[in-house]
């Protein structure tokens, strides 16, 4: 009893001092700028560092208590069990609303420690102080909801000794261990270039300075929100049986919209370091950014929409809209507080410019979000206003956004053999005679593949377009410098527009020319489907603490054996379904055991699916990951610092950052 009452005292001491550290440190930091005591602004970090420890005690003490099965904890008895296997145990602090909140603040903390250990030499530093200052308002913000509405450590009822586990649909698949994790590191990472933005209107050093400093920590971080994307369809793929990987859910809308402003952030901030504009968009973009972030946790914590993914109904979502709408008023008022100090000392002279591109590109970005957004939203506020329950399903955001990205695949295409300031037409047709050959025969390649429509068409045709404008800036790279053509942030960045192209045409195949039939087989039957055929060879059952599973036996091709199930998981009484995938370069075969299925049953209903290209959507997700690392390091082509930078970058920094 007493290490059962150590657990709850350690992690809940552990996040009021947290709490009362960021506090203080806020507090100091504040005091030391108006003061202008350079060893009060040096005390930030310490503070910072403070704060990480007291998660880390607070995490550790959780992950103990379920590893444990310390059941005197409510959170515990809502998500541990005495029968889930160890790995599955361990992620169940992440599997519901207040694991996932002390995960936050570990990853927050975490970023706010390594923010001040990168920037010790400039701890004095006005910008960096008022930096600190947001990250640990925002640092004390989950805290209060870890130790108010969201406490982890809470005492639950007396006399339990078991629980339910995770939700089953956490608990059959490995990617659970990583996916939660990497989109929370890239949800979180742009809080750093949230509070140097915010850091930059306080005071009025809005230069370039702030963004040469935060280049990379929000390229990293929407490296890993990326990864994080294409790991949840993965998962969704592999676990949920409907053989799709993407439903604009609204979850997974909730991910996508903060990657959607993110995107368009790192292409605008171009413009910005090289000709001083656009300010006013990437200071919008780069808090939209995080807002929507918030936004995002509100939506699948607060219990206000239905998902697969989402927590169930909890008291935080007046909490986390609270703060979203502080966040929003309290940027919008410093942005037009600073509106005279945000006017641009250039024009874009043409719109067959590279920055003439870059705001095309900004545009689609924001009406894509604005359209995600709605689509997401609208639901919830007629449900508020008129309380009635609208759907907005699949067939309204393809509608609407294939459009837009179809555009993007083109201005992916065009914009990287567009010149800054002025492109001639000779030079245009020089630059994209080869990517325009690529194309057509992208679109000669659908054609014979058999596409129909005209999106798949465009998809083939321009990810042709935009893969061979890629690949030209590639072979240019390397054949001036050699393998070092494929680092920096130009080339990388060439990189991961070929994962995206190559994400973009899966998806557009995938979509397209599924094919799928369902059959009722008796054991030895034997089908043919698609060109591939499909014996049955009986059924087995699989049993353990945790649930009871009948498997199908499919061989495919008269070679490997596959084995659809189904799963009663015992203590949630749920019936979960596991697809078994063949997979290949040119398609995948997905096959599903449908309906209520008993082990002495003589026949089974086998759904078979073909899938086309999934695997180059991995392929794609992977070229995008290392094209972000590439883009990170400092390429050949340098430049020094621009003199109207401002910040925290000397000029030696700087160049490393272009």
């Amino acid at each position: 009893m007493l290490a059962v009452s150590l657990n709850a005292a350690l992690g809940r001491g552990a996040i009021l001092c947290g709490l009362l550290v960021c506090i203080a440190g806020a507090l100091i930091t504040f005091a030391g700028i108006r003061r202008g005591d350079p060893r009060a602004l040096a005390s930030s970090s310490r503070y910072a560092y403070a704060s990480f420890a007291a998660a880390i005690v607070a995490f550790v003490v959780m992950e103990r208590a379920l590893i444990t099965r310390d059941f005197s904890l409510a959170y515990v008895q809502q998500v541990g069990s005495r029968d889930t296997p160890a790995l599955y145990n361990i992620t169940a602090l992440w599997s519901a609303l207040e694991g996932s909140i002390l995960m936050w603040i570990l990853i927050l903390t975490g970023f706010t420690a390594a923010v001040a250990r990168k920037f010790r030499r400039q701890k004095d530093d006005v910008l960096l102080a008022w930096a600190m200052i947001v990250m640990f308002a925002v640092a004390i913000f989950f805290f209060l909801l870890s130790f108010g509405p969201a406490n982890p450590f809470a005492v639950g009822p007396a006399g339990i000794d078991d629980g339910p586990g995770p939700n089953p649909l956490l608990q059959n698949h490995i990617l659970v261990l990583f996916h939660p994790p990497i989109l929370y590191v890239g949800y979180v990472g742009f809080t750093v270039p949230f509070a140097f933005a915010i850091a930059a209107l306080v005071t009025g050093r809005l230069g370039e300075g702030w963004l040469l400093a935060t280049r990379r920590w929000t390229l990293y971080s929407w490296g890993f929100l990326t990864v994080g994307i294409i790991l949840g369809g993965w998962w969704s793929y592999e676990v949920l049986g409907w053989s799709g990987v993407w439903a604009w859910d609204p979850v997974e809308n909730a991910s996508f919209l903060p990657w959607l402003t993110g995107t368009a952030f790192l292409h605008s901030v171009l413009v910005q370091e090289r000709r001083g504009m656009l300010r006013v968009w990437n200071l919008s973009l780069v808090i939209a950014t995080f807002a929507l972030t918030i936004l995002g946790t509100f939506l699948t914590r607060s219990g206000v929409i239905n998902s697969v993914h989402a927590f169930s109904e909890g008291s935080v979502g007046p909490w986390l809209l609270t703060f979203f709408t502080i966040v929003v008023a309290v940027s919008v008022v410093l942005i037009g507080w600073r509106g005279d100090r945000l006017r641009s000392p250039g024009t874009i002279d043409s719109p067959l410019s590279r920055e003439g591109a870059f705001l095309a590109n900004n545009v689609l970005f924001s009406v894509f979000a604005f359209i995600v957004l709605l689509g997401t939203v609208f639901p919830l506020v007629v449900e508020a206003l008129q309380n009635r329950r609208l759907v907005v399903g699949q067939p309204f955001f393809d509608t609407m956004t294939k459009p837009i990205g179809i555009t993007m695949l083109f201005l992916m295409a065009v914009a990287p053999v567009l010149p800054w300031r002025k492109a001639s037409g000779e030079l245009l047709r020089d630059r994209l005679f080869w990517p325009v050959w690529i194309g057509i025969g992208g679109l000669a390649f659908s054609l014979i593949v058999g596409a129909d429509g005209w999106a798949p068409l465009l998809a083939f045709a321009l990810g042709g377009f935009a893969a061979g404008s890629a690949l030209r800036q590639l072979a240019l790279a390397a054949r001036r410098h050699g393998w070092r053509g494929f680092v920096g942030r130009a080339n990388g960045g060439m990189i991961v527009h070929l994962g995206v192209i190559v994400i973009s045409v899966a998806l557009a195949a995938s979509g397209g020319f599924t094919r799928s039939q369902e059959f009722v087989m008796k054991v030895g039957d034997r089908v043919e489907f698609s060109g591939h055929s499909f014996t049955f060879e009986g059924l087995s059952v699989e049993s353990d603490d945790v649930k009871a599973s009948v498997k199908a036996a499919v061989r495919i091709d008269d070679d490997q054996v596959y084995a659809p199930a189904r799963s009663k998981y015992i203590k949630q009484g749920m019936d979960i379904g596991t697809p078994s995938v063949k997979t290949g370069l040119r398609h995948d075969l997905y096959l599903t055991l449908e309906g209520n299925v008993r082990p002495d049953d003589t026949e089974a209903r086998i759904k078979v699916f073909v899938k086309p290209m999934i695997l180059w959507l991995w392929i794609g997700g992977g070229l995008t990951a290392l094209g972000t690392v590439l883009a990170a390091f400092p390429g050949s082509r340098r430049r020094p610092i621009s003199p109207t930078s401002e910040g925290l970058a000397s000029a030696d920094e700087a160049v490393g950052h272009v």
